[in-house]
């Protein structure tokens, strides 16, 4: 005996395709809502059940605020060490393979990273150069 579906048959959508695929804290707040407003009046929420839920999330929003906290302070630790390269002398592999050693004059955050600008000796000054071209520092 065949069985058909009733209605529209239910996609095949990959969940970690969807656009927002897990829970957020407006998705709980309505999940725990609906929980209270749909309970039995003749068995409603154990106290016990109710304070684990509410832990729960607020276990799930500290975690969240400590890793929000943990990217900032790494964000902070890299400016710093950043600024440490002010005036000091670096050595720069250009595009081409070679190399130009010059003085750190300038630093400039943006959306790509951060950006120095080298000034050698001789030549023309380089602009937007990444940390990844430094290959050595000296005092």
């Amino acid at each position: 005996m065949t069985v058909e579906a009733i209605g529209s048959t239910l996609s095949s959508t990959n969940p970690t395709s969807l656009p927002n695929a897990g829970i957020n804290e407006q998705d709980f707040i309505q999940l725990f809502v609906s929980e209270l407003q749909f309970q039995d009046p003749m068995q409603p929420l154990d106290n016990s059940q109710f304070l684990t839920q509410l832990a729960q999330f607020v276990g799930i929003e500290q975690q969240s605020e400590e890793i929000t906290g943990i990217n900032n302070l790494s964000t902070l630790d890299s400016s710093d060490q950043t600024v440490a390269l002010l005036s000091h002398t670096v050595q720069v592999t250009n595009a081409d393979g070679s190399t130009t050693t010059g003085k750190v004059t300038g630093i400039q955050y943006s959306t790509n990273g951060v950006q120095l600008t080298v000034t050698p000796s001789s030549g023309s000054v380089l602009t937007n150069v990444n940390l990844s071209q430094i290959t050595l520092v000296t005092p």
